[in-house]
């Protein structure tokens, strides 16, 4: 057997340690945007150049103590909805939730992270409120303890603004691109509805007391337990018997199984979570003018709440008929929807239209949705297109994509189940011809499907996302590009829209052009 040699041995030793300091891909989640935020307002609330001249005498300080009561001016809202503030010691943050820019809070410590000097606290009162501050906006009565909601307290406006800046600090934080080529986001598109909205609620209850997750003995409640939602920085679900954001269906749905809980939480031997789903029927009527019908045709919607998650649901957009089995993923608030893809609708004829005057030009004839799940997209943009096709990890999904297709008299789109990673194999379009729009999960896009689509290459990009943390960080890399392929875009236009009013979520659409 032939000896390995030493310096060989040394030098993979060496490969694999810099192999093992590769820093991890930003995953977009809510500590990581909120660390963040804190080390920007942390780098304005230091003096540097005293930090330097005291810096030898400088003693290490105990962290605030748990349950403490502290009080904290806000210095600025984070992007995950929470505001930020600092006292003594001064580079020591609070996080401090249901408050604003001004105010001076009383705020109770929950937990604290000596590595990376902040504090997540419990909301207790306002001591100086923000003149922006107005209680008579708030319409549910476990505002400040329910986790769901962040804004209430704030005039709708406000919110609007507020999440103009998310997306902006999301694109200058975690799109690794400079500043200049980030074109300026534009005001938020509101929401319809601020509050009635919601067409899909999952309350919840835990297990019986001291009970594991497995509960082997098969205990029983001795009482109803808590039926709702978590309370804020807890695991605790706090009994929630009314949710003002949430459709009269749907609403209406979380009094009745209340109801039926009350009667049978015996029978339960550990928690369970409760699809609250709203379904549409629409049924066609005459339109009067004056006392008389007319030819023309309206229709009657009766809205019911489905709580069986294998059930069929029926929404409707604008005209468009989408059927999904309740508990697949469907966008929650109706009331934005058409306003959401009429614009993206309306920016693809609008690129045509400056396209077609360029000489060698080819037209955009051809749609590839990915992510597609039941077809919105690839069914609400068919008409502007030649051929379209669907791609979804799902089988399920297609298949439900393909009907929605034949229920809205779409001929001119497939359906194809495929990894989002082995997308592009299928794809037989000439990418100088084609629009892809991307709608992924929160997590944004894996490294892999971005390397196809790069590869690729399709002439327009429409990247969607709930999360446009991620999304900043994955257009960051197709506006960048990689190795060994000569492709990359142009980041076009930002516009956020507020599918979740009254809380700090915001949906965000990027458009982009291929630039080589």
């Amino acid at each position: 057997m032939s000896k390995r040699k030493p310096e060989k041995r040394a030098e993979n030793s060496t490969k694999r340690q810099k192999r093992a300091v590769v820093q991890p891909r930003f995953d977009g989640s809510h500590e990581a945007v909120l660390l963040r935020d804190i080390k920007y307002l942390r780098s304005l609330a230091i003096d540097p150049k005293k930090d330097e001249q005291n810096d030898e005498a400088a003693v290490a300080l105990d962290l605030p103590a748990k349950l403490s009561e502290i009080e904290v001016r806000i210095s600025e809202l984070s992007s995950t909805g929470d505001a930020i503030g600092f006292a003594e010691p001064k580079d020591h943050a609070f996080v401090v939730p249901f408050a604003l820019p001004g105010e001076l809070i009383k705020a109770k410590v929950v937990r604290s992270d000596e590595e990376h000097k902040y504090s997540i606290t419990d909301f207790i009162e306002v001591l100086e409120p923000s003149p922006r501050r107005d209680a008579g906006l708030i319409k549910c009565s476990y505002f400040a303890k329910c986790s769901g909601c962040q804004f209430q307290m704030t005039p709708y406006e406000d919110q609007l603004n507020f999440k103009r800046t998310v997306i902006e600090k999301a694109y200058r934080n975690f799109s690794d691109v400079p500043i200049d080529t980030i074109p300026s986001v534009s005001d938020t598109i509101g929401s319809p509805l601020q509050f009635g909205y919601r067409t899909k609620l999952t309350p919840h209850f835990d297990g019986p007391p001291g009970v594991g997750f497995k509960n082997k003995k098969k205990e029983t409640f001795k009482t109803m337990p808590p039926f709702g939602f978590m309370q804020k920085n807890t695991r605790w679900t706090i009994d929630i018997e009314d949710c003002p954001i949430g459709t009269d269906a749907v609403r209406a749905g979380l009094r009745s199984e209340r109801e039926r809980l009350a009667k049978e939480f015996a029978s339960y031997s550990r928690g369970a979570t409760i699809l609250l789903r709203e379904s549409t029927e629409r049924k066609p009527v005459s339109i009067l003018k004056g006392d008389a019908p007319s030819s023309e045709l309206g229709y009657d919607e009766t809205k019911t709440c489905i709580t069986n998650s294998n059930a069929m649901s029926t929404e409707y957009v604008d005209s468009h008929i989408f059927t999904n089995p309740a508990g697949s993923f469907f966008q929650n608030n109706n009331s934005v929807l058409p306003l959401f893809t009429q614009y993206i609708s309306d920016r693809i004829t609008k690129i045509e239209e400056e396209h077609s005057h360029e000489p060698l030009g080819k037209p955009l004839v051809n749609l590839v949705d990915a992510y597609c799940g039941s077809g919105l997209f690839t069914i609400m943009l068919s008409s502007l297109f030649k051929s379209s096709i669907g791609v979804d990890i799902s089988e399920a999904s297609i298949k439900y994509a393909a009907k929605n297709a034949e229920l809205n008299k779409v001929d001119n789109a497939k359906f194809i189940a495929a990894t989002a990673s082995r997308l592009f194999e299928a794809i037989s379009f000439d990418p100088e011809e084609t629009l892809v729009v991307i709608d992924p999960p929160r997590k944004g896009c894996d490294e892999d499907f971005l390397r196809q689509l790069l590869r690729f290459g399709p002439r327009q990009v429409v990247y969607v996302s709930c999360n446009v943390h991620t999304q900043a960080r994955d257009v960051g890399v197709l506006v960048k590009g990689i190795e060994a392929c000569p492709t990359h875009y142009k980041l076009d236009s930002l516009q956020g829209f507020d599918f979740f009013p009254q809380t700090g979520h915001v949906e965000s659409v990027a458009f982009l052009s291929k630039q080589g």
